[in-house]
């Protein structure tokens, strides 16, 4: 394994940050805040992901991976780590600032009864169930969130719709928290996005806007839903393709042969056949229970 050289100014604590860089004793790259230990944990194929510990007193360069759990993201190069680390910094550095109270209150929930509540301020509170969570927004600040992102309910579970809370009472969290509200909201609601803010999203801004515009543009076209590579055909992946992409009890279904360089090149959001390239294919299949699949 290499190490992962970092800048010369990097093994030393950071006064303005109160983060202090290192190189652990197998030559990647970690980090220390307070009791938090971060690292960049290397891939044999380059890159690193993104490991964490707790309460290790020892110096930086005495720690190894096996010290180091979790996995938070994938990290391009040191660089990209110490930007993460330092982002994370400012994180706690705001989040000490705000007055957020954690309690228990009796609370019954979407998801189950209120193990843990943390509440932002008057009428907003997050509540922790055994398997999910969310916010729970009183009346008159429910009445805030706009008409279009607004659930009658006042619940905004805590995978995307905390966004919505976090979008409308910025004040109550942190810069990091924000741009990640703000990621989500382009992503799973754009056309409310560009309501707000009065501009069109762009390719590559929303995820969620970018994959209606492909469902859109291919509706017509064969897209492949699963993939194996042919034990059959070396060199190729034998595809099963849906008209549309759209399953249900009518879907139409076709196999292909696609090249696997090509194959791999796919798109985030699925791999389109050219039937002036791709043959289709209605030979033996490589998979299992095709051909009882076939013949019911």
């Amino acid at each position: 394994m290499n190490p992962i050289d970092l800048p010369d100014d990097s093994a030393s604590a950071l006064e303005d940050t109160g983060v202090e860089f290192g190189s652990s004793s197998e030559g990647f790259p970690v980090a220390r805040l307070g009791d938090l230990l971060l690292a960049m944990l290397p891939r044999s194929t380059g890159g690193g992901f993104l490991a964490s510990a707790w309460r290790l007193a020892r110096p930086l360069s005495t720690l190894r991976r096996e010290d180091f759990y979790e996995h938070d993201g994938e990290l391009a190069n040191p660089a990209a780590f110490r930007a993460r680390v330092l982002e994370t910094a400012q994180h706690r550095r705001e989040l000490s600032r705000l007055q957020r109270l954690q309690t228990r209150m009796v609370c019954s929930t979407p998801w189950g009864s209120s193990q843990l509540a943390t509440i932002y301020a008057e009428g907003i509170a997050a509540h922790m169930t055994a398997g999910h969570g969310g916010f729970r927004l009183s009346a008159e600040r429910n009445k805030r969130i706009i008409p279009s992102l607004r659930i009658g309910s006042g619940w905004y579970e805590e995978d995307e719709a905390w966004a919505i809370v976090a979008l409308t009472f910025p004040e109550l969290f942190t810069s990091y928290e924000r741009a990640l509200a703000d990621r989500t909201i382009r992503d799973k609601w754009p056309d409310e996005w560009e309501a707000i803010f009065g501009r069109p999203l762009q390719p590559g801004e929303s995820s969620g806007k970018d994959r209606r515009d492909f469902e859109h543009r291919h509706d017509g076209d064969w897209i492949v839903a699963l993939a194996i590579t042919s034990g059959h055909h070396p060199g190729m992946v034998e595809v099963v393709a849906i008209l549309g992409g759209r399953r249900g009890a009518n879907t139409m279904e076709r196999r292909f042969l696609v090249p696997k360089p090509e194959y791999e090149g796919r798109g985030p959001f699925g791999f389109v056949i050219d039937e002036g390239r791709h043959a289709a294919y209605d030979g033996p299949s490589s998979f299992v229970g095709w051909e009882r699949r076939k013949a019911s």
